[in-house]
């Protein structure tokens, strides 16, 4: 079926996101890695990702370590720093997309307070069509449920929809419910897909 709407993942899509990145350049990687052995990070992020206050959720972490505190609490602090730069290439295809009037969403896992910090910062996540934001929904990727709910909300059959995510879990998921999935690894890569899927030309998607 010919792509009828395109969804953005967000994270290393759109936005480079790698906190060990920003750890190992403000803490050095020795204590990153001691760090990330001995506190879930990543679980915690998952809670805000599920809808729990990004500040409490982070803050009380660094309570319950307090030999990290400080360095826990940057994740929230510093937030933006761990969420960057942006994927240039992919905020032009993003709004070469747009431009030929194709409808484009974000289903992104991302908290509520996060999110906001992003947005405030990449102007570019406020021209989708419609966002579909796990802190919102209370679910994330990959749980069918999360694709069951846009699947509902947006009103296109599984068939018709074109996901990009750069988390092979998250692809296989939602293709096994129909969509049509791709597996970012870079820009190029993506920009290729959808020249081959007649969506932009060559020189719409460089």
């Amino acid at each position: 079926m010919p792509v009828e709407l395109v969804i953005f993942d967000i994270g290393n899509v759109l936005i480079e996101w790698n906190p060990e990145r920003y750890y190992d350049a403000t803490i050095g990687r020795d204590r990153r890695e001691a760090m990330f052995a001995e506190v879930d990070l990543h679980g915690m992020n998952d809670q805000v990702d599920r809808g729990a206050d990004f500040r409490a959720t982070i803050y009380e972490t660094a309570e319950r370590y307090p030999e990290w505190r400080d360095e826990i609490r940057m994740w929230h602090d510093n937030w933006i720093e761990l969420a960057q730069p942006a994927i240039e290439h992919s905020v032009r295809l993003l709004r070469a997309l747009r431009a030929k009037g194709l409808p484009v969403q974000a289903l992104t896992n991302f908290g509520i307070g996060s999110f906001e910090v992003g947005e405030a910062h990449y102007p570019f996540l406020k021209e989708f069509d419609m966002r579909h934001i796990s802190g919102h929904m209370q679910v994330i990727k990959p749980d069918p449920r999360i694709y069951e709910m846009v699947e509902e909300c947006c009103g296109f059959a599984p068939e018709a929809i074109l996901f990009v995510d750069d988390r092979v879990d998250n692809i296989a998921t939602a293709e096994a419910r129909g969509w049509q999935g791709h597996l970012f690894e870079h820009p190029k890569g993506w920009a290729d897909r959808l020249v081959a899927e007649g969506l932009l030309s060559a020189e719409e998607a460089a």
